[in-house]
């Protein structure tokens, strides 16, 4: 394939092109050679290429098949790389080199990249840390404290598994179609089970997900089905809160509460 595939807006596909930007990613990201990377939605491989001189080898998972055979004629060193075809919402991240610390990296197709972060979320103990491009709206959001309006369920879950850091601002310029919203990388690294103190974190995931069911609504109203509001005050929380005025600990205190109270 000589000629360079268009972006598929079925697959989200906005290609990085800005190789200042692409230098600024690989020093932020950091790689060494026997890392075990990840990289999610390689594209056209600009971000592909500018890796690989620092790795021994790179693993990627790739949906457009257009795609990979442009990767195939044009990646070089084309054997340091090993391209897995398919969704990456479907990928069996538990059998990929399932006793290596695994690092992960990529320009996240936007359409999906809210499931894709919570997919990563529940393989926590694998990784070694999280560089991904986003919407600079939903980086924002990720990073968000509580108390600000943007803060919400993206916020508290995502904070709760990783340490997330705002990393670099990427304007529409640097990729090609230029998208209509400003870009940003995050980074994520994994916060270890001993910070991590909710006892049921299926319960805690799902306790977040209905208090924020709907933002307008106080605790007392959202959690009403969910639990006693007795428990929400037991917890030092006050039910008349909207959920974007409660903390990630406060949540994780709430969900220990509930399931003390189930034995």
């Amino acid at each position: 394939m000589s000629f360079e595939p268009r972006a598929k807006k079925r697959f989200g596909q906005n290609f990085l092109k800005d190789r200042q930007v692409l230098d600024d990613i690989v020093a932020i990201i950091s790689p060494k050679a026997d890392d075990v990377m990840l990289e999610i939605g390689p594209g056209l491989g600009a971000m592909t290429q500018v890796l690989l001189p620092h790795l021994n080898h790179l693993d990627a998972i790739e949906l457009d098949r257009d795609a990979i055979a442009y990767l195939i004629e044009h990646i070089k060193p084309i054997e340091k790389l090993t391209i897995h075809q398919g969704d990456v919402l479907a990928f069996n991240f538990a059998a990929f080199k399932p006793d290596e610390p695994l690092r992960v990296v990529g320009n996240l197709p936007y359409n999906i990249s809210t499931p894709i972060l919570f997919t990563l979320a529940r393989m926590i103990d694998r990784l070694q840390d999280v560089h991904v491009m986003l919407q600079k709206e939903v980086a924002a959001r990720i990073c968000a404290k509580d108390g600000e309006n943007n803060y919400g369920r993206l916020s508290v879950v995502l904070q709760y598994y990783f340490k997330v850091t705002y990393m670099l601002d990427v304007p529409p310029s640097a990729f090609k179609p230029e998208p209509k919203v400003d870009s940003a990388i995050l980074r994520g690294v994994p916060r270890g089970k001993s910070e991590r103190n909710a006892r049921d974190e299926k319960h805690f995931e799902a306790l977040v997900k209905q208090a924020f069911s709907m933002r307008r609504k106080t605790l007392r109203n959202n959690l009403k089905h969910f639990c006693d509001i007795k428990l929400i005050e037991n917890a030092g929380i006050d039910p008349t809160l909207r959920p974007e005025r409660v903390s990630v600990d406060e949540f994780v205190q709430l969900s220990n509460g509930i399931k003390a109270h189930e034995k």
